[in-house]
């Protein structure tokens, strides 16, 4: 993506006395036009370098002259610049290729895409103490994305990284875990809690919460020890009277007092805590650590503390009674805070502040908020001409991060012609507040603290060019992952994946192409994926997973950008599935896995 800005005066008068030569920097059949109202942003790369050549002294004079008019300070001539080299790259050779060989050289982007549909599995890196980004590896780290074999041809429901163990779900909804933290004996993937139907997982510091598609949450310990060891509840069966025992041990987090027909539907873990809400908008908090009970202020109930907690399990849940009336439609959880999405694009925050990650600055008083806090987001667009709606929550570890569409509204005095003003118009941005300094953020500061939310700039005010409706368009974030130090973004940009599948698409020259993924933060353990150890504080693109075998397929020597395979129905094994890649970023480990 590029951001550009309004070109000076001065260099205006400069492009009319000049010729204007563009160098396309990437295939130019399906060169993109990205747009931004911000700065410019270091990782953003350059899709077209504009050179101004002047073409004889008199243009310099007549430019000379005529920005005295404009207020410029007088120009004194200079030596002219050395002459630039310019080498045009040759034409591939494309005699005897097929048309999909003839793509696979023309565009990284298509040969991604390609393998991400003929082999699709798991590619992880970051740390490995816990023998989890590579469990048949005891290398401490793992500086590139490489592929965990076991996972090879599989597609899965989801999946979630802890520095110790890992744990995902099959396509047909059964538990996998990994890890020393499972056990320092078992190195590969192995089937916990079969036969529920699993969809979704989240963990805490020591245990997997997993919900059902019926709507059941499941709490059962990350160690294999304890799962044999703990106790084991009775489950029903299908044939009367009939009762089993499962394998390992678990709970059941069952909230009380649910509506006919009302069921859970999302659940998001911090390091003690667990968040749900229900098909109705109803907000609940469960603690979700065998060790230590949420002492934090991140369950949402005043007062609540391991002393004063009612009468019952440990874990039971309860309702954050405060958001009764507010219809939750999304939750997210760092360490030890959430956050909550409502239907009308309200957000609202609590738990530990002492970092400034609920969005207000911390307080010398109390480093937490046990209550649910309306974030004032609005005052972010104040003396602006946009009316602001939080359209996602997204934490980890000390950050939150807030997606806002500003949709422009009409000013006092303003013509009420829309097409004059641009009412209506969306421009979509991205707000990071919490600890700063392994810059996470993404905001390009190194900054300890940051209460008020800050912009990301690199990730804001995005625009492209849609043909199919002959417009700019904002650009969003499809999804946004948050590791314990490090995050990456999944944008929402324009995507082709039907190259080769119509009339239209059968050019030998028509390449799919997927969605860019950006990444900043920690990277003490590799876990950015870039090879190198450094930290980063602005988001920027990483190379493709499978650098290696790109290179000597499509005979490359040059480096391209990581791109993701969005949804789409691909042949697997004879099967036509519905698929696409997706990001995950954990404690100190990431992941690109294959989707359903």
């Amino acid at each position: 993506m590029q951001s550009t800005r309004s070109t000076p005066r001065i260099l205006r008068e400069a492009s009319r006395a000049s010729r204007r030569i563009t160098l396309s920097a990437s295939c130019p059949l399906h060169s993109r036009r990205f747009h931004s109202q911000g700065s410019s942003s270091v990782g953003n790369p350059a899709y077209k370098l504009v050179i101004y050549s002047v073409l004889s002294l008199g243009t310099g004079a007549t430019l000379f002259h005529g920005s005295r008019g404009f207020g410029f300070e007088e120009l004194h001539a200079e030596a002219p610049p050395a002459p630039v080299d310019i080498t045009i790259e040759k034409r591939k050779k494309t005699k005897g290729l097929t048309k999909e060989e003839n793509r696979d050289i023309l565009s990284s982007q298509h040969l991604q895409v390609k393998k991400s549909w003929e082999n699709p599995g798991v590619y992880a890196w970051g740390s490995n103490s816990g023998r989890v980004a590579a469990p048949d590896s005891d290398e401490m780290l793992i500086r590139q994305a490489r592929r965990i074999l076991f996972f090879d041809g599989m597609l899965l429901r989801d999946i979630k990284l802890d520095r110790n163990f890992g744990a995902a779900i099959t396509e047909k909804g059964d538990l996998l875990q990994w890890g020393t933290g499972y056990s320092r004996d078992v190195r590969e993937p192995t089937p916990t809690l079969i036969g529920k139907g699993l969809t979704s997982i989240t963990i805490s510091k020591d245990r997997i919460i997993a919900l059902a598609s019926n709507g059941k949450v499941y709490s059962l310990p990350a160690s294999k020890e304890d799962q044999a060891k703990g106790p084991k509840p009775a489950e029903s069966s299908w044939v009367p009277f009939w009762s089993s025992r499962p394998t390992v041990s678990y709970r059941l987090l069952q909230p009380k007092g649910l509506g006919w027909s009302e069921k859970i539907t999302q659940i998001s873990s911090g390091l003690e805590h667990v968040l749900l809400i229900t098909n109705s908008g109803r907000l609940f908090s469960a603690a979700s650590s065998s060790e230590d009970f949420p002492s934090r202020g991140e369950m949402g109930i005043p007062g609540l503390s391991w002393t004063t907690r009612p009468p019952g399990p440990y874990d039971q849940p309860h309702e954050v009674t405060s958001m009764r009336g507010f219809e939750v439609e999304a939750i997210a959880t760092g360490d030890h805070h959430s956050l909550a999405l409502d239907k009308e694009g309200r957000a609202f925050a609590f738990g530990e502040n002492s970092a400034g990650q609920l969005g207000f600055d911390p307080s010398s008083e109390s480093t937490y908020i046990d209550a649910p806090s309306l974030l004032p987001i609005s005052r972010l667009y104040s003396g602006t001409n946009l009316s602001p709606r939080v359209t996602s929550v997204s934490a980890g570890g000390s950050n939150s991060f807030f997606t806002v569409d500003g949709t422009r509204v009409a000013q006092p005095g303003e013509s009420a012609d829309q097409k004059t003003v641009g009412l209506g118009r969306i421009t979509a941005d991205t707000w990071a507040c919490g600890q700063g300094i392994l810059g996470t953020l993404g905001s390009g500061r190194w900054t300890h603290i940051q209460g008020t939310p800050t912009k990301i700039k690199a990730l804001s005010g995005l625009f492209e060019w849609d043909e199919t409706k002959d417009t700019a368009v904002p650009i969003r974030l499809k999804r946004l992952s948050i590791g314990s130090t490090h995050a990456s973004a999944t944008m929402d940009n324009v995507t082709h994946v039907r190259a080769g599948t119509s009339s239209s698409t059968d050019s030998r020259n028509d390449t799919n192409w997927g969605a860019d993924v950006l990444w900043w933060g920690g990277n003490e353990y590799y876990q950015l994926g870039l090879g190198k150890r450094n930290n980063v504080a602005v988001p920027g693109y990483i190379a493709p997973l499978d650098t290696v075998a790109e290179k000597e397929r499509a005979k490359r020597k040059e480096e391209h950008r990581f791109q993701i395979t969005p949804r789409h129905k691909v042949n697997i094994g004879g099967r036509n599935m519905s698929m696409e890649q997706r990001v995950e970023c954990g404690r100190m480990v990431s992941a690109v896995y294959s989707g359903v």
